[in-house]
């Protein structure tokens, strides 16, 4: 299959282009490199440098491209708080303009990755699909703006559409901002070189930590798998688990010394978030196979930056 990911350079995108490849298709890539790195890119990916709203680069690519894996975004939540309209631009406008390249060439499905933040805080938990949305940020509103844009503009043109919302993926090579970085990469560097672990709040709100290849198994399912167009499915654990909780088994896993410290004035985000999956296992055939102690694991043994 003749693929084009957008967001080939980033944690996500750059993951998918290596399974594929090796599992022999065809891989195109483009990334404005604003946030992905072009090191992280595998050997085989044919990759443009350049936008989504770059028409005549997008209309190059597509050519005889069977499917789209929409990863391109914006992804910081507190940046987003600082500049939604760039977020807008980006995760809306840029959406809308890789669904219109998709109609003018003729590709048949895309799969967008959407994220469990679209939710927001909610008392039902597990998250399912058919909870009303409540985001709480602009990156949330952006990415559920672009759910109904993809869902909407597939169903007008005949664009087989399946959504994504991830939740909290780890993994590998995940990128550690200077503000707000993700938890566990963040943990982990603190934790190998005897840092202090800064839990925000109380630490007693939960997430749904997923690994990175069972998200990347979810994306690549999605791409062939039949009776899912116009659905959104949640890609997560299953589980949730405490803050507090995870920076013990860091600990655990490191052997570090390190001392957790509370801000109990930081904002710690939602309460509580776990994903109900099975919309996933009936539609996708998804079991995640990497449980947060391996996947751990994992992360500090093939990610330099933690040795």
């Amino acid at each position: 299959m003749k693929t084009l990911i957008t967001g080939v350079a980033g944690f996500l995108g750059s993951a998918l282009a290596q399974k594929l490849i090796e599992d022999g298709h065809q891989v195109l890539g483009l990334d404005d490199l604003s946030a992905g790195r072009e090191e992280n890119i595998p050997a085989g990916v044919n990759f443009e440098l350049g936008d989504m709203l770059d028409r005549p680069k997008l209309w190059t690519l597509l050519q005889d491209v069977e499917c789209v894996y929409h990863l391109a975004a914006r992804v910081a939540v507190q940046e987003s708080i600082l500049y939604p309209r760039e977020y807008n631009s980006t995760n809306v406008g840029g959406t809308v303009s890789v669904m219109e390249a998709m109609r003018d060439v003729g590709v048949k499905r895309v799969v967008f990755t959407s994220s469990g933040a679209v939710y927001g805080g909610q008392q039902e938990q597990p998250l399912n699909e058919d909870l009303r949305p409540s985001p709480d940020s602009p990156y949330a509103v952006s990415k559920l703006s672009a759910e109904y844009y993809v869902k909407t503009i597939g169903k007008l043109w005949g664009i087989e559409t399946v959504t994504l919302r991830i939740f909290n993926a780890y993994g590998p090579g995940q990128r550690l901002t200077a503000d707000h970085p993700p938890v566990i990469p963040n943990f982990l560097k603190q934790a190998v070189h005897e840092g202090t672990l800064v839990i925000h709040n109380s630490g007693t709100q939960t997430r749904d930590f997923v690994y990175l290849d069972d998200v990347v198994d979810a994306m690549i399912s999605a791409s062939t798998a039949s009776e899912v167009d116009g659905k959104t499915i949640n890609i997560g654990s299953g589980k949730e688990t405490s803050i507090v909780d995870l920076a013990e088994r860091v600990i655990d896993l490191t052997g570090a010394k390190s001392e957790t410290i509370y801000n109990p004035k930081a904002n710690g985000g939602v309460s509580r978030m776990r994903a109900d999956i099975s919309r996933a296992k009936s539609t996708l055939g998804y079991q995640p196979k990497t449980t947060l102690t391996d996947g751990l694991s994992k992360t500090q043994k093939e990610d330099p930056r933690f040795k």
